[in-house]
């Protein structure tokens, strides 16, 4: 968490920001609508322009910096940085730009592996720029210099994602080319390293061994945001219900299907928007 909240009262019922490169941040989403049930959400999916994973770090920063203005200028409280990607290479750059705090996935996730891992062999999967960027690693061996880091990049598992190929044999076969140098590297914990990579966590589990723990970096980053909420007495307590946006920058035939099936309910206020729109 960084930044400093503004000392606004009306502050606490605004929403929470949430974007990503594409669906995968609704991983996120859903876990801050179990653990926040009274907190708004406005989500952002850079449909777009996914994946990520393949881009330079300079157009990353560019998208991030883009995203993180266009969220403020919709007068969201917090921004959390649903994609690894982003986190990996452009947090600085995002914290730079908001004057909201920002909650990366990135150390909820390590945080997590770490309380987890008895054998301190510990796994990473994420997108070509995520693995590239080494900040998993880095701070992994920070918290504990004894920690033993296996990275691998899967960079199919973003558009297959995005594709729907949730249930595919194809994914299946994807998955085992992937894990299969980790799992035998003898790692007792995973971290998915990517939040689209929770659709598919059911293919994960049936490829890796049953005895190492998958830490999901999208139920770590949602309490993350839950304890710096109730820490900084943030809360929203109007006794409304909570209202969700969901806005794209392009309108994949997939996103609505896909995201009905992960949030488990009707979505009947997703947007097409441009970056520059300021009047919605």
């Amino acid at each position: 968490m960084t930044g400093q909240f503004p000392d606004n009262a009306d502050l606490n019922c605004r929403p929470i920001g949430v974007f990503d490169s594409g669906l995968g941040g609704l991983t996120v989403v859903k876990q801050l609508m179990q653990q926040l049930p009274g907190e708004s959400i406005l989500y952002f999916g850079d449909t777009a322009r996914v994946p990520y994973g393949t881009k330079s770090p300079a157009t990353i920063r560019n998208y991030a910096v883009e995203i993180t203005r266009y969220l403020q200028a919709q007068g969201v409280k917090l921004i959390v940085v649903a994609c690894n990607t982003v986190s990996s290479v452009a947090m600085d750059n995002v914290m730079l730009v908001s004057s909201v705090p920002v909650v990366g996935v990135i150390e909820p996730g390590v945080r997590a592996a770490l309380k987890n891992s008895l054998s301190k062999r510990i796994g990473v999967i994420g997108t070509s720029a995520t693995i590239s960027a080494g900040k998993y690693t880095a701070l992994l061996r920070s918290m504990d210099p004894g920690i033993r880091v296996f990275s691998q990049a899967c960079p199919l598992f973003v558009p297959l994602v995005e594709e729907g190929w949730i249930d595919s044999e194809v994914t299946e076969s994807v998955a085992r080319i992937y894990l299969e140098p980790l799992v035998k590297q003898s790692i007792d914990t995973l971290i998915l390293g990517c939040t689209h990579y929770p659709i598919i966590k059911d293919i994960i589990k049936k490829t890796i061994d049953g005895n190492i723990e998958i830490v999901d970096s999208a139920v770590q980053t949602a309490l993350e945001v839950r304890r710096v909420i109730l820490a900084h007495k943030l809360a929203c307590d109007s006794g409304k219900p909570a209202e969700y946006r969901f806005y794209v920058s392009d309108f994949p035939q997939k996103f609505e299907e896909i995201a009905q099936r992960l949030l488990g309910q009707s979505l009947s206020n997703v947007r097409r928007i441009a970056l520059d729109d300021r009047s919605r």
